[in-house]
């Protein structure tokens, strides 16, 4: 199962955190911050797993964000790495080849992705097509919904 999923840029800054795992604020801080730091310490041709007291790492760098999961001891790298390449496949269609600053700003839509990908930490839908139209139901429903409160506001409801 995964722990947690982090994104974050060249320069260490958290763009997206995803946590399947409860822990205390103080205690995620410090997690990430130790992280971002011995991840960016690490040279590109440098395998993307390594041992983190009793978790397995596994992170991929994208463009100008990298992308790092904590999984159990006995889970598979080569799954997380893939599920990695999966969100990002997802985010690229859905933003057209996705930068960093879709998801600063775009943050709800960057989570509403992972949250139609993964749930409590496990694979919830493979197929990219079903998650795209989810995606896309949510767009629809979202802009009903101001469109509505737009006639509201001009008095037409």
């Amino acid at each position: 199962m995964m722990q947690f999923m982090l994104l974050f840029s060249r320069q260490g800054k958290l763009r997206l955190q995803k946590w399947y795992v409860a822990h205390p604020d103080k205690l995620k801080k410090k997690i990430t911050r130790e992280l971002i730091t011995t991840i960016l310490a690490r040279k590109p041709k440098m395998c993307s797993f390594l041992e983190w007291k009793d978790l397995k790492i596994v992170y991929k760098r994208y463009a100008s964000l990298y992308f790092c999961c904590a999984i159990e001891q006995d889970d598979n790298e080569l799954l997380t790495l893939e599920i990695i390449h999966r969100y990002v496949e997802l985010l690229d269609k859905y933003f057209g080849s996705v930068c960093e600053l879709d998801i600063i700003f775009n943050f709800e839509k960057a989570y509403f992705i992972l949250d139609e990908l993964l749930l409590g930490g496990e694979v919830q839908e493979t197929s990219k097509k079903n998650v795209l139209k989810a995606i896309a139901a949510q767009d629809l429903l979202q802009e009903d919904e101001a469109v509505d409160e737009a006639l509201q506001d001009i008095g037409f409801l």
